[in-house]
């Protein structure tokens, strides 16, 4: 709907006592006003943005610059759901977003922030688990399928070599059979890849911190232009766990974050401990978070919400698998795993129960 709010200045004062955050814009988008819960919810003091561009507090989300420079060319009001904002240096946020067209004191657009409903989230969350795990059998009904015809490709192609033998251009036509046995062997072993994260876990006490430093290790291998800096709360117990499918998922995540960043920039292993957590639809006294934190590119937009699912890929020549496997190894341990992204920032956050369920 079209339309413009009345707004005098001395209602500022009244936008203090809302307990939803408000931030008030002017004409060129530079902040006019952050109202106390607006502070609160992006942990940041009014005093030091004022006058600053929107997007350095909230970030370049598309949806969003495209609502207000909407609301002040036509002079309409916007509401957006699951408007993902970044707050400065930390984690985004998924918020409702309403922006209204206003006329008060050099402001020109108010905006108002609600946290999304946690259970709605929860709600979303599941949906998508269910979802992803259907593609994962998909693909794993598939992998069967496939396997075995490969076999008999490869077969077939290693018994006419044999023969080929025999002939005068043998070693032309032999280059022929090497392409079909050697794309054989590729694809069996994306199809191993496929199949392997059904194997049975190995459950044991396991310290968590010995484990980020052996990725540390491989890691700084692999890629020696790259800093892994550590974070550790070193009071955490340890995590009952398979440990191999931990070191394989945390070192997907990190070889990921390496590659996006072609070798170059760094890395954050953060452990925290995290109270009153509902992981896979029981309440846990007591978690673990694991954040793998990169300052790469980006997770590209077009892929983020599909990053987890089979055969998807952000770099040229990925298989799209490394992502996949760490979620079926962690969602094994009664985790979760979830992924924020913005350029210079990446979060990968895993939690895994440390106590007790509750149901």
């Amino acid at each position: 709907m079209t339309g413009m709010k009345e707004l005098k200045p001395s209602a500022f004062a009244g936008l203090d006592l809302l307990s939803s955050a408000v931030i008030l814009l002017d004409e060129r988008q530079l902040i006019r006003h952050l109202n106390p819960a607006a502070e609160n919810l992006l942990s940041v003091a009014e005093r030091t943005w004022l006058g600053r561009p929107m997007t350095q507090l909230l970030g370049t989300s598309t949806i969003l610059v495209a609502a207000l420079d909407s609301a002040l060319k036509n002079n309409w009001s916007y509401t957006g759901h699951d408007i993902v904002v970044a707050r400065p240096d930390s984690e985004a946020l998924h918020l409702d977003c309403t922006v209204t067209p206003i006329e008060a004191n050099g402001a020109r657009l108010l905006l108002e922030f609600r946290l999304i409903d946690q259970q709605l989230k929860a709600s979303r969350e599941e949906r998508a688990a269910m979802q992803q795990q259907a593609n994962r059998e998909l693909i794993r009904n598939l992998a069967h399928e496939i396997k075995n015809p490969l076999g008999g490709i490869r077969g077939s192609a290693q018994l006419l070599e044999r023969e080929l033998g025999m002939l005068e251009n043998a070693p032309a036509l032999r280059e022929y059979t090497q392409v079909i046995i050697k794309e054989a062997d590729r694809l069996q072993d994306l199809m191993q890849r496929l199949l392997s994260s059904h194997r049975a876990m190995q459950p044991a006490q396991v310290s968590i911190h010995e484990i980020l430093e052996r990725v540390r290790r491989l890691i700084h291998a692999e890629y020696s232009g790259v800093r892994v800096r550590r974070d550790y709360d070193t009071s955490l117990p340890d995590v009952t766990g398979d440990r191999e499918q931990l070191i394989q998922a945390i070192l997907n995540i990190a070889r990921n974050a390496a590659q996006a960043m072609h070798g170059q920039g760094e890395i954050i292993f953060r452990t925290r401990a995290d109270r009153q957590v509902t992981l896979a639809k029981r309440r846990y006294p007591l978690a673990l978070e694991l954040q793998v934190i990169d300052n790469g590119p980006g997770i590209p937009e077009d892929i983020r919400d599909k990053i987890f699912y089979p055969l998807v890929s952000g770099r040229e020549g990925g298989s799209g698998l490394g992502l996949t496997l760490a979620q079926s190894f962690i969602q094994q341990h009664q985790g979760s795993i979830e992924a924020e992204s913005r350029p210079g920032r990446t979060c990968f956050a895993i939690r895994l129960p440390l106590a007790s369920a509750k149901e």
